[in-house]
């Protein structure tokens, strides 16, 4: 493949890996819609659109492959094609947390909800912020904008804990409320690992860019 061709397919991946990140942007977003609207369809349209996701990540996944065995890249081209992999494969994963959002929806149903949804939107906004940031860090090859917005995790990190002890302090109080409450508690916990993995994003920016492998977040399990 001459270097012209080369240049044009590494492009086209990160323009398809730039596309999967807003149709990850947009699951998240549907799936706290439907949490917060109680709207069953929109969920199980989101559940439904999911296998879209999944398709785009096998297919980058194959192409990273294929310029990987039949290119044999150098360094710093390599670096891009295993970022651009990586980054695949965090997004997927981001988007199997949407949907399993969507899915406590669904077992929700039309149930009375235990307190007002302000903090769940709240994580759900600054997840989307940190992913589409994060994005646009790969995009400049910024390692210090990717640092920074990993720092900000602690935003949605601070919020999972306080909704957390309100639920437990509502589930001591009122028992019958422990299912519903539970429920709630996975939908906080999808985000924040929603989050969690815009820090791992933030990492394969910083490899890409330095070669070197950092880990931006000690604390965040993976």
């Amino acid at each position: 493949m001459p270097r012209e061709d080369f240049d044009q397919e590494l492009q086209a991946l990160q323009s398809s890996l730039l596309n999967m990140s807003v149709m990850v942007d947009r699951a998240v977003g549907k799936a706290v819609e439907a949490l917060t609207n109680r709207d069953l369809e929109l969920a199980q349209q989101m559940i439904a659109e999911d296998k879209l996701i999944n398709e785009s990540e096998r297919d980058i996944v194959e192409r990273c492959l294929v310029l990987i065995a039949t290119q044999q890249p150098m360094a710093s081209d390599l670096r891009i094609i295993l970022s651009i992999f990586s980054i695949a494969s965090e997004l997927e994963r981001m988007a199997d947390h949407a949907e399993g959002i969507a899915k406590l929806a669904l077992l929700l149903g039309d149930q009375p909800l235990l307190k007002p949804l302000i903090d769940i939107p709240k994580m759900a906004k600054q997840g989307r912020h940190l992913l589409k940031e994060q994005m646009q860090a790969f995009l400049d090859h910024d390692a210090d904008r990717s640092r920074e917005l990993s720092a900000q995790d602690d935003v949605v990190d601070d919020l999972y804990a306080q909704i957390y002890h309100e639920l437990l302090g509502i589930m001591v109080k009122a028992p019958d409320t422990v299912q519903r409450a539970t429920y709630l508690l996975w939908v906080a916990h999808n985000l924040e690992r929603i989050s969690d993995r815009t820090t791992n994003i933030g990492e394969h920016v910083v490899f890409l860019t330095t070669g070197r492998v950092e880990d931006l977040n000690p604390t965040t399990g993976r």
